[in-house]
């Protein structure tokens, strides 16, 4: 129980020290969804981890309804752990998010197997992963690291590194730029789609233009 009220505890003060918005602790408590997910979650953990069939899900999909925020009763939440915003961020059963991280909106630790073992990610501790970003499979994303908005990680992320893009690469490593080696394979001047069409275009309005010319010439009136 003291480790449980701990984890509440520590919830509660994230936002008010993180977020400039934040009114207070009575504030979070009343009207941010993530500490009441991350509330629920705590409760409803401890009934998964004590092997209670039906409950902790049944008590998660009220939670989801609820704030908007799918946790899987199998994930592992670290404490102080701070979920901004919230709406549609889902964390899948065998993921880990440690002390500290910060989650924005939309936000999915997701699996990309089907087996039953460790499928979903590891943050560490003070992890910042931005809305919209997708970090999948059984990797591990290190202490401090940052992951941009909309990105996709499906490899490891060093402890303080900055990963963006579609697939997620890094960036910064301890807030120095990464160089990024050129592409070694040759280019390939593809032929542009539309030159056919615009060559026909261009033949059709030279005819109409030479019709034109001949139109004007016979209309033209004749010298006396």
């Amino acid at each position: 129980m003291p480790g449980f009220l701990e984890g509440v505890l520590a919830d509660l003060r994230a936002p008010v020290e993180k977020d400039p918005a934040a009114r207070g602790y009575l504030d979070v408590i009343l009207s941010y969804p993530g500490w009441k997910a991350q509330t629920a979650h705590r409760v409803i953990h401890v009934l998964y981890t004590a092997k209670i069939p039906l409950l902790p899900r049944f008590l998660a999909s009220l939670s989801r309804f609820w704030t908007g925020i799918e946790i899987d009763p199998g994930a592992t939440l670290g404490n102080g752990i701070f979920i901004d915003h919230g709406i549609g961020v889902v964390i899948g059963e065998t993921a880990e998010v440690g002390d500290g991280c910060t989650i924005y909106q939309g936000v999915t630790l997701g699996g990309t197997s089907l087996a039953k073992t460790k499928r979903h990610p590891t943050l560490g501790r003070d992890v910042v992963v931005g809305g919209g970003a997708a970090v999948l499979g059984a990797i591990t994303v290190g202490d401090g690291a940052r992951i941009g908005a909309n990105s996709v990680v499906v490899k490891d992320v060093p402890p303080h590194a900055t990963v963006v893009g579609i697939p997620g690469r890094v960036v910064l490593q301890d807030g120095k730029p990464i160089s990024t080696p050129a592409d070694p394979r040759p280019r390939v001047d593809l032929p542009d789609p539309n030159a056919p069409l615009i060559a026909e275009l261009s033949d059709r309005i030279a005819a109409l233009e030479t019709r034109l010319a001949e139109l004007e010439r016979k209309n033209a009136p004749s010298s006396v």
